[in-house]
């Protein structure tokens, strides 16, 4: 069964801002692919595998994910093993979400995750970010 994480993109304005970073970062990986490294290791790390992604918290708000494609193990500068969760580059935008801050990550139920935004096509009129967050804190999406 498959499960997602939910992340704090702490640091970050919005999601063009996170896609820099993760592409600034991604440059210096031996795989070219983007990263988030951190103490511990998913205990359910099969069903994250699964198809599971990471949804990032942006200004308090789930705004986008990407698939995790695979935990990679690393040692820390001072010799401590962590886990690196290794994600498809392309950032996928979601239907604003409230969440309130927490440290470290979470699980998050399928059931539970924002969904997809559709893809931007051609003269679609695009909501100001300041209005699509003002519509999810009322709960309109």
């Amino acid at each position: 069964m498959t499960t997602h994480i939910l992340k704090l993109s702490v640091g970050t304005e919005s999601v063009d801002d996170l896609e820099g970073w993760q592409k600034l970062r991604a440059e210096q990986a031996p795989d070219g692919l983007p990263r988030h490294v951190t103490r511990m290791w998913p205990k359910r790390a099969d069903e994250v595998l699964d198809g599971g992604s990471i949804y990032w918290v942006i200004k308090g708000l789930v705004l986008a994910r990407q698939r995790i494609l695979r935990l990679d193990p690393v040692e820390g500068a001072d010799g401590i093993q962590r886990c690196a969760m290794v994600f498809e580059p392309k950032l996928i935008r979601t239907e604003p979400a409230p969440r309130r801050p927490f440290q470290g990550w979470r699980y998050l139920k399928p059931e539970d995750a924002p969904r997809d935004m559709p893809e931007y096509r051609e003269g679609d009129d695009e909501l100001p970010p300041e209005l699509a967050e003002a519509l999810a804190e009322f709960g309109l999406r």
